[in-house]
């Protein structure tokens, strides 16, 4: 039993002096390993006397697991303390200061966009919204659109698969099917616009698949063209951030509106610049109209008592010619060096105290 008592010591004093997990494994494997001093006394019970093994099996099983309990509490302890300085060299300062450059940048559409609902919602609008993926009934036939019109081909417009009830679905090829949507919803007075993102089959350096649009509509019992010229010159003149604009009207067709109109603005382009309210020149800012009564009839509206004005631009264009972007492709190829050059602060946000852009 002394040999024991001996032995245990000499162990256990070996783990406690363990300086690493290698150290330790090295005692673990010197006592309990097949060869071990520990194993070997376990190999010679067989040996030995029934009443033997009645003392020294309990003495050397006690001895086994003693011995197991301190390697385990010392690995335990060796883990721990190896974190700990890990964590101490891998320590972070907090308290260093945020590095000056700006993170990220609000897109220029998205810039527009805000401008555009913070500039109508001072005019008394509201904004209405609709699903990109809509009904070819909303899109076309409601806004008088007929089966052979030429926006209806499939060159123009992206169609998606017919449901099982066999009703069309289009990719929204403008955001008239929201006035559609607001006009078969609520009863006039009706004062909205309808910003969002639309779907044509076009592709080159001033058109996109994919771009965005925003239309107003107003429907009320006594509107007409000279409401509509001067909510246009009015949104003209802050968005341009101008004292005075000079509009042009021109005679155009649309099957929504009777009659049609497309607005001119005046401007100079001299020097590779567009400056607006001044020059000989014109630009083309918006196409518009009073609401046709037969889309008044198919949406429920009684075109003997309401009347309303329609009207529409490309918030992609509007960025365009106001910010000095020559190709509207690059809206959409995610350049970080393009939108460091054109982008926004995140906090600079559109208002017409503070200013609609920087």
């Amino acid at each position: 039993m002394t040999d024991i008592t001996a032995l245990e010591a000499e162990i256990l004093g070996a783990i406690s002096g363990a300086a690493d997990e290698a150290a330790l494994e090295a005692v673990r494997v010197s006592a309990l390993g097949k060869k071990g001093t520990i194993s070997e006394l376990l190999k010679t019970l067989g040996g030995m006397s029934p009443d033997e093994r009645k003392v020294n099996g309990p003495a050397f099983n006690t001895l086994r697991d003693r011995v197991q309990t301190a390697i385990a509490a010392k690995k335990t302890a060796l883990e721990d303390a190896a974190l700990n300085a890990r964590l101490a060299s891998e320590r972070v300062d907090i308290t260093l200061p945020v590095r000056p450059e700006p993170v990220g940048s609000i897109h220029p559409v998205s810039q527009v966009f805000d401008e555009v609902v913070a500039i109508f919602a001072d005019l008394g609008f509201s904004v209405a919204e609709g699903p990109d993926v809509e009904f070819d009934d909303y899109n076309f036939t409601k806004l008088n659109m007929p089966p052979d019109h030429a926006a209806r081909q499939m060159h123009d417009t992206f169609y998606v698969a017919k449901q099982a009830d066999g009703s069309q679905h289009v990719l929204r090829t403008h955001t008239s099917p929201v006035q559609v949507r607001t006009m078969l919803a609520q009863k006039p007075p009706i004062r909205i616009i309808s910003p969002g993102r639309t779907y044509r089959v076009d592709s080159d350096a001033t058109h996109s698949p994919m771009f965005h649009q925003f239309e107003g509509l107003v429907i009320d019992e006594v509107t007409h063209l000279g409401h509509l010229k001067w909510v246009l010159e009015e949104f003209c003149k802050a968005f341009f951030e101008v004292p005075k604009v000079e509009l042009r009207a021109r005679p155009s067709f649309f099957p929504f509106t009777e009659p049609s109109v497309e607005w001119d603005i005046r401007c100079d382009r001299r020097g590779g610049e567009i400056k607006f309210g001044t020059g000989n020149d014109w630009l083309e800012v918006a196409g518009s109209g009073m609401v046709n009564p037969r889309v008044l009839e198919n949406c429920g509206i009684d075109p003997a008592k309401y009347q309303g004005y329609a009207f529409g631009g490309g918030i992609d264009r509007l960025a365009m010619l106001k910010y000095g972007i020559p190709d509207i492709r690059s809206f959409f190829e995610s350049d970080l060096r393009w939108l460091k050059a054109y982008g926004f602060a995140a906090l600079d946000l559109p208002t017409l105290d503070g200013g609609l852009s920087r």
